[in-house]
């Protein structure tokens, strides 16, 4: 990540949208300041579909005549903290009132007093986010905490005392560590020395909700590198707090003569690997996931040395309470269940004695989430020999085409028995029952033995083939006999 900073932006020729909310500031005489992310990503070259204003006055009230005037989409409006958002030609728009904030140690909300620019500027997270522009005086960028140089310099700081900006809020903590992730910026010492010392403020208990931290701690993992901010959520004790599970993954277990990579930073260059490949913050996940029951299955057996057996089904398992605890959305749940349960298996189909059934079954339980699971895999090919990468990588690269022509062949995504159940009990006679899914799972394993097609045809006909005995020893309870 190569940032030039380019100081001579002009904000308003730049975006015809901010010229036009200058105008309808100038014509209904408010002055109006462009302030925070924006001004700063504009600095780096970054475009941002969030600009925020700071308004000297009632910045709801100017929202509704910009909204009026300007035909926003919508508006929402926060008075007691003179705060109003609206939509426009696909941007964020946020207007603020200046204002200078206190908190309360209980609670995030702070108490609003309306003030000054300066009071506004200040109470800001960090100096890299307490730029400003006057719009009304050529453009001119207001920079009281030095943002600038820090910038230009690559450093994170509080404008304030770092402590006191951690413990008014404490979700500052995470977004330091997001913007160091983001823009690669190291987090000035005294700051970091306070992010170690208040990171038991981000306890969900205490005053941050739970739903806030795993947003920043996803917005990490949708960095370009997230690995910079993971590094640092262990490192300064932060992951020990919001997230113990990853951090028992560092350590190198050692006995003997046996050595163990350590399963934290592997997991940390798994994450690198498949951040590479895909934005899909979810298959990120995936992949931090992947690994994170070793240290509940790490055994050390003599002549073998460390082993994780069953770790990859352990690691599946404890996804649920993971998810319940992040709060994260149930309909991902299976997502990530799936290749972290599977994330083993397409390995060993690189030997050359593999079966057609073993790739069919693969892909049949794999489904619709199938290259995903092969992008993991590929991302978990790390060795610092990279000859050894190479020769793993073509091996598989060979295997992944073979998966995906057998899945395409035999139409074998989100696969399932081609002869449904209600079809079953009406040939077989048969209730709803246990009886009818060993039928089925009969007709699934033929197709994936190779033995018929995965067409409909066939696999009614071998329905009609095997009925017979099965129903000799099937439960009386499970025929339908025609009684009510």
């Amino acid at each position: 990540m190569i940032y030039n900073m380019n100081l001579n932006v002009n904000f308003r020729n730049d975006n015809e949208l901010i010229e036009d909310i200058f105008k309808v500031a100038k014509k209904n005489k408010f002055e109006i300041f462009l302030v925070g992310g924006y001004v700063r990503d504009k600095i780096l070259g970054i475009e941002d579909k969030d600009i925020d204003f700071a308004v000297l006055g009632d910045a709801v009230k100017f929202s509704q005549i910009c909204s009026k005037e300007l035909r926003a989409d919508n508006i929402t409006s926060y008075g007691r903290f003179g705060t109003a958002m609206l939509g426009l030609k696909g941007y964020k728009i946020e207007f603020n009132s200046a204002r200078k904030e206190s908190y309360g140690r209980d609670s995030r909300k702070p108490n609003i007093e309306f003030s000054d620019l300066k009071d506004d500027l200040s109470r800001r997270d960090f100096t890299i986010n307490t730029l400003a522009v006057n719009l009304n005086e050529s453009e001119k960028i207001i920079d009281i905490f030095d943002g600038l140089k820090d910038i230009e310099n690559g450093i994170i700081k509080t404008p304030l005392d770092p402590e006191k900006t951690f413990d008014d809020d404490p979700l500052r903590i995470m977004r330091a560590i997001r913007f160091s992730s983001r823009f690669n910026f190291r987090i000035e010492g005294d700051t970091y020395k306070a992010i170690v010392r208040m990171k038991n403020r981000l306890k969900p208990d205490d005053v941050v909700s739970q739903e806030r931290i795993t947003d920043e701690f996803f917005k990490i993992l949708e960095t370009e590198k997230p690995s910079i901010g993971l590094d640092l959520l262990f490192k300064t004790g932060v992951m020990e707090v919001i997230f113990p599970e990853i951090s028992t993954l560092a350590g190198v277990d050692q006995r003997q003569d046996y050595h163990h990579k350590d399963v934290f930073y592997h997991t940390l260059q798994v994450v690198d690997n498949i951040s590479t490949m895909t934005d899909n913050v979810w298959l990120r996940f995936a992949a931090l996931m992947h690994d994170i029951a070793k240290p509940a299955t790490k055994k050390f057996i003599d002549g073998t040395g460390w082993t994780f057996h069953g770790h990859e089904e352990k690691g599946a398992r404890m996804m649920k309470k993971i998810f319940l605890k992040l709060k994260l959305p149930n309909d991902k749940l299976s997502y990530i269940e799936k290749p972290v349960r599977m994330h083993l298996r397409p390995i060993p189909l690189a030997s050359d004695s593999v079966t057609d059934s073993a790739i069919r079954r693969l892909a049949a339980d794999a489904g619709e989430e199938l290259e995903d699971l092969l992008t993991l895999c590929r991302a978990d090919i790390t060795s610092k020999n990279q000859n050894k990468v190479s020769r793993i990588l073509n091996n598989y690269l060979i295997v992944e085409k073979k998966i995906l022509e057998v899945q395409q062949k035999d139409n074998l995504r989100n696969f399932q028995s081609p002869v449904k159940g209600e079809e079953i009990m009406e040939i077989c006679g048969l209730k709803p029952s246990r009886t009818v899914g060993i039928i089925k799972k009969q007709i699934e394993e033929a197709i994936l033995e190779g033995e018929i097609p995965n067409e409909y045809q066939p696999a009614k006909e071998f329905l009609l083939k095997i009925k017979d005995d099965i129903l000799k020893t099937a439960p009386e309870s499970d025929k339908n006999t025609g009684d009510s």
